[in-house]
């Protein structure tokens, strides 16, 4: 078994949960805000569609420059799901070729050409491809209460959603 073999399901797994989320993201919305400093509910749901993706293109280097990412505003809602299926196939593809050599091998950020930080190629996908991507999606959930759109279950039951709730034709069994 490879290094990245048990994340290839994770990936696989955490990506029908964030599209369960960026689906309920209000078309309507895109533009708001909770906060001046916050991005905007639609640049929020387009960096989480795109970061999987965003993160093998960065991993398949051996360094990257420090840079800042673009916060592009989608025109819809199916636009952030588009965006989140080709993401996550260009990851799973990169990592389906990612062999133990290339998983350990450093990844560096530079800052005008010094390094920065330097990690094994595995923690670059550990760290940003999946926690930061489940961070974000933390986040967009909670933008998602401030609208009062119903939350849906991620790992659990929320105020909206019980997935291990009782169906009503079994309540009096």
């Amino acid at each position: 078994m490879r290094m990245v073999d048990p994340l290839i399901p994770e990936l696989e797994r955490e990506a029908e949960t964030t599209r369960r989320v960026l689906e309920r993201v209000p078309e309507d919305k895109l533009g708001w805000r909770p906060h001046p400093k916050s991005m905007t509910l639609g640049q929020l749901a387009l960096h989480i569609a795109t970061t999987p993706g965003g993160v093998a293109k960065l991993a398949a280097q051996d360094s990257v420059e420090r840079f800042q990412l673009p916060r592009p505003e989608p025109a819809s809602t199916r636009e952030v799901l588009d965006a989140l299926e080709q993401s996550v196939a260009s990851a799973l593809e990169f990592l389906r070729g990612l062999d133990d050599a290339g998983a350990t091998r450093s990844w560096t950020m530079l800052w005008n050409g010094k390094p920065l930080f330097s990690m094994p190629r595995i923690g670059l996908i550990r760290t940003i491809m999946l926690n930061h991507w489940y961070h974000h999606r933390g986040e967009l959930q909670v933008y998602l209460r401030l609208l009062d759109v119903p939350v849906p279950s991620v790992y659990g039951p929320t105020a909206d959603e019980d997935p291990f709730a009782r169906p009503a034709a079994l309540q009096n069994v």
